[in-house]
């Protein structure tokens, strides 16, 4: 006789945690305060009891997380660009039960810093210049380069996805919440390198500033037309590379 697979309902699925400020989990970490959420689980900062270093934890929801297939996807490719320092660098695996549930939770470096669109929004015209958003360009072409290098992608590049930790004359950013499905191909370094440049036109302004860049800037951006894009930036590196040669017509455009 055929075994029928329990069906598992929409009112079961686990879709939020909402853990209290305080709480313990698995013996070793207090909950000090949630980050936030996404398609996958929530993040919080944690505490390790046993040193008082603050953590982050992601907590994933069951449903997202069959068997643990998710929850090992990351940790191994996590681990593979364990050297790239624009990456968050993966610690351990924990677990605890949930509503009767098994969840299963990474903890990883906390790093200070708040995401680019925050960031953004804090600048004069919510928006950076030309000079600086090369800068934050450089930043991201540089650090992703080197997960380019080891054939792999980032796959979710966006300006929640990237923390800024602090600014000056150089850009000090991370990259969270890579896109784990599947190996790395040559369409998806393309599209890391598209990500790039829309991330880059998006902190000028977008399609309201875009007419008023320098030359140079639309040189970059392509008119965001993919075909011209991944013709010009192959990958990552080639995107740095042309960043460091650039040559400036006129400097009063770039203020």
């Amino acid at each position: 006789m055929a075994i029928r697979k329990k069906k598992i309902l929409t009112k079961d699925l686990i879709t939020s945690f909402n853990f209290e400020a305080g709480m313990i989990v698995s013996k070793k970490y207090q909950i000090l305060t949630k980050l936030g959420q996404g398609y996958e689980g929530e993040v919080y900062i944690v505490k390790e009891l046993l040193t008082g270093i603050e953590r982050a934890a992601k907590f994933f929801f069951p449903h997202r997380n069959p068997h643990n297939k998710t929850v090992k996807f990351y940790a191994k490719k996590l681990h593979k660009l364990r050297n790239c320092p624009i990456l968050i660098q993966y610690i351990t695996q924990e677990s605890l039960v949930f509503q009767g549930v098994s969840v299963t939770y990474l903890v990883s470096d906390y790093v200070d810093g708040g995401p680019l669109d925050e960031f953004l929004l804090r600048q004069k015209g919510k928006k950076l210049s030309p000079f600086k958003a090369l800068h934050l360009l450089h930043a991201l072409a540089k650090g992703i380069e080197e997960i380019h290098f080891m054939r792999e992608y980032h796959g979710d590049l966006h300006t929640k996805n990237v923390l800024v930790q602090r600014h000056g004359l150089h850009f000090h950013l991370k990259v969270i919440d890579m896109f784990h499905w599947g190996t790395a191909r040559p369409e998806n370094i393309r599209d890391d390198v598209c990500d790039l440049i829309k991330l880059f036109y998006d902190s000028m302004g977008g399609k309201k500033a875009y007419p008023t860049l320098p030359k140079e800037v639309k040189d970059i951006c392509c008119g965001l037309k993919r075909s011209l894009i991944t013709k010009k930036f192959k990958h990552a590196g080639k995107l740095r590379v042309y960043l460091e040669n650039m040559e400036f017509a006129d400097a009063h455009d770039w203020a």
